[in-house]
């Protein structure tokens, strides 16, 4: 038996926030097709290209994605991921940790004291920049972020904080202050910024950045990230995948230990 957890507006489609699915050893791409199956015809549409599935609070993504075996006795969560603003921001969960996701226009006068005003500012707030040119796209920052989360979990982190292993991963070093100079805030360059914490914290954050944020990974990184990392097409052939630069990226990240 599967218990699927359904948050938001999941929970609106099914009219129900808990399912009990009579099967096992089942891909995540199966379990949504039986979802479908099941929603009530009358209800709100499920829009399943953008729902965040967490498989015993693990994101999939940082897994194997729609591929991912769900076995006996598993716990899923189906998370719609909220974009609003035009793209401007991205909501989503990793077991009960919120995440808020917003691009900011870089700006001569931003520099790396912005974090450290909103951090003194936003204390119960986890917060980390990174330059967006190191941000391939969503699913490439949703995997890493679980990386830093599981690792957090695991007490095997990069560096003794959250945020700073968050960092490392994107810029694939080991080395905090290298991290800090390659893939931090940098003057007249667009950031994300990441923020993990409850939701009003968050949405007061928001609000007080919402005239600086941009529309979320609006250019196309392939090249920089290939160039920067030395990433050959050798090696993305070699990738049995459709997505072989992003895999590439979350496996690197992934050994940094």
């Amino acid at each position: 038996m599967i218990t699927v957890k359904l948050v938001g507006g999941a929970k609106k489609s099914f009219s129900t926030d808990k399912l009990q699915i009579e099967k096992s050893d089942i891909t995540i791409a199966e379990l949504v097709d039986l979802l479908l199956q099941l929603k009530p015809d009358d209800s709100p549409k499920l829009d399943t290209e953008n729902v965040l599935v967490a498989v015993n609070g693990v994101d999939s993504s940082a897994m194997d994605g729609k591929s991912t075996i769900i076995k006996n006795n598993d716990v899923v969560s189906i998370i719609p991921v909220i974009h609003g603003g035009a793209s401007k921001k991205m909501l989503y969960k990793v077991s009960s940790k919120q995440i808020h996701i917003v691009q900011i226009k870089g700006q001569k006068s931003i520099d790396v004291k912005f974090l450290d005003v909103l951090r003194k500012k936003y204390p119960k707030i986890i917060l980390q920049a990174v330059s967006s040119e190191f941000v391939l796209n969503g699913s490439h920052l949703k995997k890493i972020l679980s990386l830093s989360l599981e690792s957090q979990k695991n007490d095997v982190l990069l560096s003794n904080k959250l945020e700073t292993d968050i960092l490392m991963r994107f810029a694939l070093t080991k080395q905090i202050s290298a991290a800090i100079a390659s893939a931090g805030i940098k003057t007249k360059t667009d950031f994300i910024l990441v923020a993990i914490g409850n939701k009003t914290n968050l949405d007061s954050l928001y609000k007080e950045l919402s005239s600086q944020c941009v529309p979320l990974f609006s250019k196309n990184n392939e090249e920089f990230l290939k160039k920067s990392f030395k990433i050959s097409k050798k090696q993305l052939d070699s990738v049995y995948s459709k997505t072989p630069l992003e895999d590439i990226l979350v496996e690197k990240a992934a050994v940094l230990l």
